[in-house]
């Protein structure tokens, strides 16, 4: 076998035992799903009636996609979704720190660097396996909200180049994640340092448009990296208006990885040296 032979399968021996211990406890990868599941519900019934008046008929999908159109709350939950289903995946993808730090302090490192296995195989067997546990999980957030009243005209090649675009986030993010796992001492930090990422959603177009906010807030809005996901998934789900969204959305998805999986590369080989 080839050196790629063997670090393909040693990535996915490992990404089989990743996948075992989300069977085997279900509840954490159910979590990631079930907080943007109830963001969803809150803001689409208790404030969706108010917030979808404020924000008007042009975001509910009405350019003849058939994504639905109006106002109100019918409106709000079309412009909504997307945006709480990148917040689900930016959340689902940060719990890999936990599981990188909880294998790092509790020394199953240290038994694997003994056996005859690609050093890389660990972290890309976490990463694989965090990204299908949250596509799974971002497949329960969109049936609940097409059961609150979600509708999307969008065509299959729309789907899935929407499917891609999550996938890219969560591979970015996740590799981010790992990272951070990396630098964390104890299980407990590792859970806090990905919280600043997690709320950064709420501070793009998840909730209201970038347009309706303060000039300060809309700036920061508008330029970090968020915004174009969301705004790319929206239109690529509802009809509405991309432009550059998606370009812009890929290279940070881009630059993203690229961070991340040098930076766990560095901190994974310095703790090798320790």
């Amino acid at each position: 076998m080839s050196t790629l032979s063997y670090a393909v399968h040693d990535s996915a021996t490992m990404l089989r035992r990743n996948l075992k211990h989300a069977i085997r406890y279900p509840a954490v990868g159910f979590g990631s799903a079930m907080t943007p599941i109830l963001m969803l519900l809150l803001f689409v019934y208790a404030f969706g009636d108010s917030i979808g008046a404020g924000i008007g008929e042009g975001v509910g999908g009405g350019t003849g996609t058939g994504s639905g159109s109006g106002s109100g709350r019918d409106a709000y939950v079309n412009y909504l979704t997307p945006g709480i289903i990148i917040m689900g995946v930016a959340a689902g993808s940060m719990s890999t720190s936990v599981a990188v730090c909880s294998d790092m302090t509790k020394g199953i490192i240290n038994r694997f660097r003994t056996m005859n296995i690609t050093r890389s195989s660990f972290m890309t067997g976490h990463v694989i396996g965090s990204v299908v546990q949250t596509m799974l999980c971002m497949v329960l957030v969109v049936g609940v909200a097409f059961a609150v009243g979600f509708r999307s005209g969008a065509s299959p090649l729309e789907w899935l180049a929407a499917f891609g675009l999550l996938a890219a986030v969560a591979f970015a993010v996740t590799w981010l994640s790992a990272a951070l796992g990396l630098i964390s001492k104890t299980v407990e930090s590792a859970s806090n340092k990905p919280l600043l990422v997690q709320f950064l959603p709420f501070l793009g177009s998840a909730f209201v448009p970038a347009e309706s906010m303060s000039p300060g807030l809309r700036w920061f809005a508008e330029y970090q990296p968020f915004t174009p996901m969301t705004e790319t998934l929206r239109g690529l789900l509802t009809g509405t208006a991309i432009g550059h969204s998606g370009w812009v959305a890929l290279a940070w998805c881009a630059g993203i990885t690229l961070v991340g999986y040098l930076w766990s590369r560095s901190l994974f080989n310095s703790n090798s040296k320790r």
